[in-house]
């Protein structure tokens, strides 16, 4: 398997400016690279490849046109406008809505990879050698298990971090026999078939007030000012503070999940169109499908199943399988053929189990 850690890097100020520097060089060859490919179907209809612009890297560097220090690390930035236009055409081919390949900012081009570890790249203990750069401080909060394959510098809200994409063999977790379904919800995080209630933090919501001082902060600053650069960082840390807080969330639920259950079943939600509609904010702030997607991986790494069930009808069907209609206001479950009488998430919560458990053929 893959994993990716995240440790803060704490650059001197030199090595900070050289670090900004690089980004700037690798946003040059980006918005060069994406100029080049636009010009030549222009004037002729042709549509450049990965090699035909990595062909001209050796010249371009020789002439002194790139100051990217490492050479690998300039193959990555091409690869990564191949792989933009790759994903522009697919979408043309499927009739998506197709967003033509844009020219990056120097301010929001903010990351850079070394794709071979070893390559203008490696750890010496808690230093980060980084070719061009020198020896950088790491904070190495936690081990780093597995084989680094591949390396990123990225800056985030005024700091430094990287990125060490990992490969690992997995260590599954002892058996277990226990099962349970999981129904999402917006009043309470999530509600599990045994009747557990998973509050929802709304990270977001608390901090609105915040977000709204520091956004006005921003509008009253005049573009271009360094006053104004100033108060984007601000703004950006504190959306990056509520951005920690929810994953930080997400990674310690979907981890006790893991641990004590066997086999975990979740609904297969339209999550896009549902943040589409009035109740967008509150979506995105629940993050259903971020957790979902850290849930799957914890999942394979501990051995256990995740299975995703058809959504449709759980919020409106009693466990004897009757219908029992119900809007999105009515909060609780009342059916008049067995009586049952409870709280709806929870019978959702049951009907997802049993849709579950029936799709790997174990009821």
């Amino acid at each position: 398997m893959r994993k990716t850690y995240k440790y803060r890097l704490y650059p001197t100020t030199a090595q900070a400016c050289a670090l900004a520097e690089q980004l700037e060089e690798a946003c040059w060859l980006y918005n060069a690279a994406l100029q080049e490919r636009r010009d030549a179907y222009q004037r002729g209809g042709l549509s450049l490849t990965y090699y035909d612009q990595a062909n001209q890297l050796k010249d371009i560097r020789t002439a002194g046109d790139l100051g990217l220090a490492n050479f690998s690390a300039s193959q990555d930035v091409l690869r990564r406008v191949d792989k933009t236009f790759k994903a522009f055409f697919r979408r043309v081919k499927a009739g998506d809505k197709a967003g033509y390949p844009r020219f990056k900012s120097r301010r929001r081009f903010d990351s850079y990879t070394f794709p071979s570890y070893g390559d203008g790249c490696r750890l010496t203990g808690a230093r980060l050698y980084l070719q061009g750069i020198g020896h950088v401080k790491v904070k190495l909060h936690r081990p780093i298990i597995g084989g680094i394959k591949t390396v990123t510098v990225k800056r985030q809200a005024g700091k430094w971090y990287v990125c060490f994409s990992v490969e690992y063999e997995t260590q599954p977790l002892p058996e277990t026999d226990n099962v349970v379904g999981l129904d999402v919800d917006l009043l309470s995080f999530a509600t599990l078939s045994d009747g557990t209630t998973l509050d929802n933090p709304r990270y977001y919501r608390k901090a609105q007030a915040k977000l709204q001082r520091a956004q006005r902060r921003v509008a009253r600053r005049k573009r271009g000012s360094h006053n104004r650069r100033k108060a984007v960082v601000l703004l950006q840390k504190a959306h990056a503070h509520v951005q920690n807080q929810r994953a930080d969330f997400h990674h310690k639920m979907a981890r006790t999940l893991v641990n004590t259950y066997g086999v975990i079943a979740v609904e297969d939600l339209n999550i896009k169109g549902l943040a589409s509609g009035v109740l967008a904010k509150s979506v995105h702030d629940a993050g259903w499908s971020a957790f979902i997607s850290k849930l799957a991986y914890k999942v394979v790494e501990a051995g256990r199943k995740l299975v995703h069930v058809n959504p449709r009808g759980t919020s409106q069907t009693c466990l004897c399988g009757a219908s029992v209609p119900k809007t999105l206001a009515q909060r609780w479950h009342q059916c008049e053929q067995c009586g049952l009488s409870t709280a709806r998430d929870y019978v959702s919560a049951q009907l997802i189990l049993g849709l579950g458990l029936s799709l790997l053929g174990l009821t």
